[in-house]
């Protein structure tokens, strides 16, 4: 697969397409179909066995169902038949739901080629490369595929002749290929598959017809488990019957690799381009014919060489067509031994072919649906790259012995830019409906609706893989981890519904008896209605009178979808006294601001704009939607060496300031005044925050004190009887004599050795405790800094990372220049919706267990986690691992709870379900994988890892894993082919780019120019990051903006995050969710500067700008609303930064084009891509 395949090319999901209407799919994308691929889920899930209706269509289609029964279609998304199969073929089994079958897989123990002795050889091998997309591993064949493949041409390795890439849509693997062009047999001396390998083949010029009867299929060679012996002919378990369509035992159409033509009833395989789609470089150009793709195998698959025969047939990239009257040879008798169903066909060697064919540059442009029906509408044409940029093999091409190195093709190699476009083309016009087990959502990239039916949705809870192994066996053999991330409070898009709030009254919400789970859709009723089983414990419990409803005739209650909790994945029920602390109901939380009232905070205008902010800000404190006003207190300190407290009761005229010295031994100096309700002292607040500026307007005190400012909140607190929340905005190190105290530990020269672990731990074990108390009472800390040198990060955020809290970082703050931004984080940090005093628990169903987790919080067991604070951005990462065997039947099922105070003091759980499909085959799993997921996952285990191993260890176990993954999937998975191609499942294309972008991530590579407490500060960051924010944040999104669309509301289309994808007469905006730049080239035109910047010249232009000028034109319009929207999507405000080329800035710019080699020796993708194939040869040798 390359760059410039259609837009619906890459959806790793399966999602119908619109040339494929009316017709039934396995359910990947849209309601369950008659024959769920699911394999039976839940019994509250009800789908049974097909009934004998006609198949109920996709979502998305348009044509009615045909009204004889449809056989269920055992294509894959990306291998569908064009129109209804024939009345008389039978249902087939899903796709790839077992590798090969026993009996007839073959044995690949041959090497495929001469090995490679010479380092020439090894040269060559890592110098070429292609992308091509296999065909699923299914049951021995490999069905026909309906999709479009485009061919574009470069320049090779040094042995061998110019080759293309090839792609192929909606395969599940996608293959690169080194040291062998990939249009040819994959091993050397071997013929070029794109030429005529066979004496007496048809030249290119008389292309073959379909003959209007179908013939029997050409003759390919087939293996046994045996060597394979030279045949020339076709080799079945069965011959074929002589009728008019030819018929396959078990009803299974036949491989890819061979013949199958349009017959009577039967409508053609294929279905052609559209006629805009240009014939590849080099390819000889057909009037009014589109060209077709070869068969999936003839990209990759590999054998050893045959004793030279030749064979009567057309050339391997041509296998779809016969020449009018040319018949293939009977078919035999399959030998003994061999199972049913067609074995997978080799490419093997049948001639020897010592340079290329002139003139002859890709797979044949074949007729139109020749002798077939009409085909469905063909897809709008896509763009592509121009196929006149890219070197093309000439007619006279020197011997390839004498060609010049080249490398790799970065349009070669899988796109993320080009995978997201497909999966928002592909998947954000229908609702995601939850209601099917195991369906893997829409990429996270992607903006789609979602129709609550039973599972949680994405925005809550994201896997790493929707098919779990059913043994613990199989899940140690792949290594793909077993994680979910989950945000419990996640702010949901406008146009769905937030939870349902569930009341039980005093009973409190149903649960399990045996496992204390909650309610919910996995829960099925028995005996009438009396009774429920859990589903996740199998436990049966007996339902209240009071909640008794009768059953309907599939089993479900009657009022079954007037209650949330039995028909939403999600939903919120209040909790009763019994679930509050110490059997009391809470009181409201209050909001305690303290600020650093040192010479830096004064001296930088912090201490004014912190209070004149406050004064507007308290009029948005949180609050439910049903009040007109917040229930939040709030009090306030300041502080430098010693502690300030204000008495702002509404009685008085004045605020009174008392001052706590004795920081050894923190108390709070008074109690009645000091947490008020805001609009009831609003005069007194509001002259408090006028005074304190001209206070401290003269200070001299440089020196701060830190642990006593959080211990002053929570004794606060404690003397409330309340939870709540700190907002801290300090300065520099604590360096004054107090508990907490720190010395300066930076050292540069730790970096990169054994000790370097050191530097993210913190100094002392003090603020672990002090975290530990303020979990206890429900304290969440919120730290902004301000510092103009190190202030030991890595200490500093001990607290608000084991609180649920945030720490916000400005270095070297400006009021004019970070302001903005400052204010932005604070307002969204004091509104956004927050829980208090939370405990999250993830119950699971038999066979799985919840036993790691990652993220702001503390953990007092191993099942509970405790957050002082839990805000709508928070994420908590939790990993599974197998404890018992799990069933594909009843699959495997979560629970996440959480019990948390609500911003009015109302006790709540929010209770969020998901069920996944359970799989024995490896295939099902790497069909199944959200890489996105496994990237968060993957950051996450690294940032922890290194308080205890070296960077370099945990690079290492990251690369392995990774290697472990992806050669798992290339041996159980993959068809056999050349050890030189690196083949990637379709859903993990990805992950080598994303991975690398990990791996030299400031944390695990820095830089010579990154702090100390600025790696300190991402890895704790990262650590609670959803899936959306990790995936930009690792691979920044680069929008180019001078072919603008200032008249509607799309986005431009992105390009990869690569120094060569900019020209010098672009302007391009690059965001990776806490920097926003954007980069002017030397070139750009007069009016696009004028337009933006409002100066025809790019040496005018201020790089200091951190806002753009307001201009009264549709560019500069449009250009502030994209800019504004991307603030909007980010949880932080992201400062603008003007980058002109050139210019200094640029080598930060530059930083974050994560596809280039980094400053700090970070691989290039195209590097770290030969590296990965590298160890996966190594685990498979």
């Amino acid at each position: 697969m390359n760059v410039n395949q259609q837009a619906h090319m890459a959806s790793p999901y399966r999602q119908p397409q619109p040339a494929l209407q009316g017709y039934a799919q396995p359910g990947y994308g849209g309601p369950p179909t008659q024959y769920a691929p699911y394999n039976s889920p839940n019994p509250g899930y009800q789908q049974g066995s097909a009934p004998a209706g006609p198949v109920r269509p996709s979502p998305n289609s348009g044509a009615p169902p045909v009204s004889a029964p449809q056989g269920y279609s055992q294509y894959t998304q990306g291998d569908v038949q064009n129109g209804p199969p024939t009345m008389s073929s039978q249902p087939h089994s899903p796709p790839v739901s077992q590798p090969y079958l026993p009996g007839s897989q073959p044995a690949y123990h041959q090497h495929y080629g001469a090995p490679h002795t010479g380092m020439q050889q090894m040269t060559n091998q890592m110098s070429g490369m292609q992308v091509s997309a296999p065909p699923p591993a299914v049951s021995g064949y490999a069905p026909p595929s309906s999709q479009h493949q485009t061919s574009v041409s470069f320049s090779g390795a040094p042995s061998f002749p110019p080759h293309s890439v090839s792609s192929q849509q909606n395969s599940p693997a996608t293959s690169l290929t080194h040291g062998q062009p990939p249009s040819q047999s994959p091993f050397p001396g071997s013929p070029s598959l794109a030429q005529s390998p066979f004496p007496g083949a048809p030249p290119p010029g008389s292309q073959p017809q379909y003959s209007s009867t179908p013939p029997l299929p050409v003759s390919q060679p087939q293996y046994s488990s045996a060597p394979p012996l030279p045949v020339s002919q076709p080799q079945y378990s069965s011959a074929p019957p002589a009728s008019s369509q030819p018929h396959y035992p078990g009803a299974q159409p036949p491989p890819a690799s061979q013949a199958q033509f349009p017959g009577p009833s039967q409508t053609s395989p294929f279905h052609a381009p559209p006629s805009s789609f240009p014939p590849p470089a080099g390819a000889p150009r057909h009037p009014g014919v589109q060209p077709m793709q070869a068969p999936p195998h003839s990209q990759y698959l590999s054998g050893p060489p045959l004793p030279c025969q030749p064979m009567q047939g057309p050339p391997l990239s041509q296998q779809n067509h016969v020449a009018p009257g040319m018949q293939g040879p009977p078919a035999q008798p399959a030998p003994p031994g061999q199972g049913q169903g067609v074995q997978p066909q080799q490419n093997g060697a049948f001639g020897q072919m010592s340079r290329p064919q002139p003139g002859y540059g890709g797979s044949y442009p074949g007729p139109q649906n020749y002798g077939a029906q009409p085909p469905p509408p063909a897809a709008p044409p896509q763009k592509r790259l121009d196929p006149d940029s890219i070197p093309s093999p000439q007619v006279s091409a020197p011997p390839a012995v004498q060609k010049t190195r080249h490398r790799i093709d970065p349009d070669a190699i899988p796109s993320p830019v080009q995978v997201i476009e497909d999966d928002q083309a592909n998947r954000s016009s229908e609702p995601f409906a939850t209601g099917v087990r195991g369906q893997a959502p829409p990429l996270v990239t992607t903006n789609f609706q979602v129709k609550d039916q039973g599972n949680a949705s994405p925005s809550y809870i994201r896997c790493t893989a929707y098919n779990f192994p059913c043994t613990s066996d199989m899940a140690k053999q792949s290594q793909v981890p077993l994680a979910a991330v989950i945000k419990p409070l996640a702010t949901l898009p406008l146009d769905e519904a937030p939870p349902y709030i569930v009341d039980h009254g005093e009973t409190g919400p149903i649960r399990c008896n045996r496992c204390k789970a909650y309610m919910c859709p996995f829960m099925q009723f028995i005996e009438g209605g009396r009774r429920f089983q859990c589903g996740f414990c199998s436990c049966v419990t007996e339902v209240p009178p009071h909640y008794f409803q009768h059953l309907d005739h599939t089993g479900k209650r009657v009022d079954c979808y007037d209650r949330p909790e039995l028909s939403m994945g999600t939903c919120e029920f209040t909790a009763t006294v019994d679930y509050c602390k110490n059997n009391k109901i809470p009181q409201p939380p209050a909001f305690i601001f303290l600020i650093d009232v040192s010479y830096n905070m004064v001296k930088s205008g912090l201490v004014d704009l912190i209070c004149a902010e406050l004064k507007t800000l308290l009029d948005y404190l949180p609050r439910e939607s049903s009040e007109a006003d917040s229930c939040i207190r709030v009090g306030f300190v300041t502080y430098n060496k010693v502690l300030h407290f204000y008495n702002v009761k509404s009685s008085l005229a004045q605020p009174q300031m008392m001052v706590v010295s004795d920081v050894a031994d923190m108390f709070v100096p008074l109690l009645d005044g000091f947490l008020v309700n805001v609009n009831e002292s609003r005069a007194v607040i509001n002259s408090l925050l006028d005074q304190i500026p001209e206070m401290f307007a003269d200070t001299r005190e440089t020196e701060t004190v830190f642990a006593p400012v959080i211990q002053a909140g929570l004794e606060a607190l404690k003397a409330a009887d309340c939870a709540g929340k700190l907002f801290i905005f300090h300065s520099s190190l604590p360096i004054a004599e107090a508990p907490g105290k720190l010395k300066n530990r930076e050292d540069k020269k730790l970096v990169g050795t054994d000790k370097e672990k050191t530097l993210f731990q913190p100094q002392t074990s003090f603020f672990g405790n002090l975290a530990k108390e303020c979990v206890a009472q429900g304290c969440c800390v919120d730290l902004f800094l301000f510092p103009n040198q190190y202030v030991d990060v890595a200490t500093l955020g001990v607290v608000p990372s084991q609180t649920g809290g945030s720490v916000y970082k400005y270095t070297c703050f400006q009021v004019p220049s970070d302001g903005d931004r400052f204010l932005n984080d604070l307002r969204r940090d004091v509104q956004k919706q927050v829980g208090f005093d939370a405990v999250m628990r993830v119950r699971t169903s038999t066979g799985i267990r919840a036993t790691d987790f990652f993220g702001a919080f503390y953990m007092s067991n191993t099942t509970d986690v405790e957050l002082a604070g839990l805000d709508c951005d928070k994420a908590v990462t939790v990993e599974f691992r197998h404890d018992d065997k799990l069933s594909e039947e009843s699959g495997a099922l979560m629970q996440c709870a959480v019990l948390y105070t609500s911003c009015s003091g109302q006790r709540r759980l929010r209770v969020h379900n998901l069920s996944v499909n359970c799989c024995t085959q490896l295939a099902d799993l790497y069909r199944n994988c959200d890489t996105d997921t496994l990237i968060n996952f993957f950051a996450k285990y690294a940032y922890r890892s290194i308080l205890n191993s070296p960077t370099k260890t945990v690079r290492d176990t990251l690369i392995n894993q990774s290697a472990q993954i992806l050669s798992c999937y290339r041996k159980n998975c993959a068809s056999p082919s050349s050890a030189g191609q690196l083949i990637l499942p379709e859903c993990m294309k990805l992950l080598p780019v994303y991975l690398n972008c990990v791996l030299k991530s400031d944390i695990l590579q820095p830089g010579a120019d990154i702090s100390l407490d600025d790696r300190a500060y991402l890895r704790q960051l990262v650590t609670s990051m959803d899936v959306a924010e990790s995936h930009v944040f690792f691979y920044p999104r680069l929008l180019p903006l001078q072919k603008l669309d200032v008249e509607g509301d799309s986005l431009p289309t992105a390009v990869r995050a690569s120094e060569e994808r900019l020209s010098k007469g672009g302007l391009y905006l690059l965001e990776n969710g806490l920097h926003l730049f954007l980069w002017v080239g030397a070139n750009v035109q007069q009016e696009l500067l004028q337009s933006v910047f409002n100066t025809p010249s790019f040496g005018q232009i201020d790089p200091s700008m951190t806002n753009l000028p307001v201009l009264d034109n549709p560019y500069s319009r449009r250009l502030r609303a994209i800019i504004e929207s991307f603030r909007a999507e980010r949880p932080r405000y992201m400062k603008l930064m003007v980058v002109k080329q050139d210019d200094k800035l640029e080598l930060i710019f530059k930083h974050f084009l994560v596809e280039d080699k980094s400053a700090s020796g970070g691989a290039s993708y195209v590097d770290f891509l030969c590296h990965m194939h590298k160890e996966i040869r190594q685990l498979l040798s």
